[in-house]
């Protein structure tokens, strides 16, 4: 399935749907399941890990509206991806990388 990497403590606050938007400053076209996986630094536990399974709706350049569910300002170049149906999985050990990257997950 498709994943991608999130920095502590925000790949919690999306495991535990306060952050329905994830901000990049880059885009994709792909929509659909997603895994949410916790970067190993900085060691926040849990860590290295997917801890989540949303659903990526939309992407799109990011505005001041999406400021509340982003958790962060606005930026230059910065895309809001919009994150729905958000699940907390028990964790599991995830190799990290950069990108939208593929993860075997038997119960997908």
């Amino acid at each position: 399935m498709k994943a991608i990497s999130v920095k502590q403590p925000w790949a919690s606050m999306i495991a535990r749907g306060e952050k329905t938007i994830e901000t990049r400053t880059w885009t994709t076209k792909y929509r659909g399941p997603l895994l949410i996986c916790s970067s190993k630094k900085p060691f926040i536990q849990p860590s290295g890990c997917a801890i989540a399974i949303c659903e990526l709706i939309d992407c799109r350049p990011m505005t001041e509206a999406d400021e509340q569910a982003a958790h962060c300002h606005t930026y230059p170049g910065a895309w809001a991806w919009a994150l729905a149906h958000i699940k907390p999985i028990e964790p599991f050990r995830v190799k990290g990388q950069l990108g939208i990257f593929e993860v075997e997950w038997p119960q997908w």
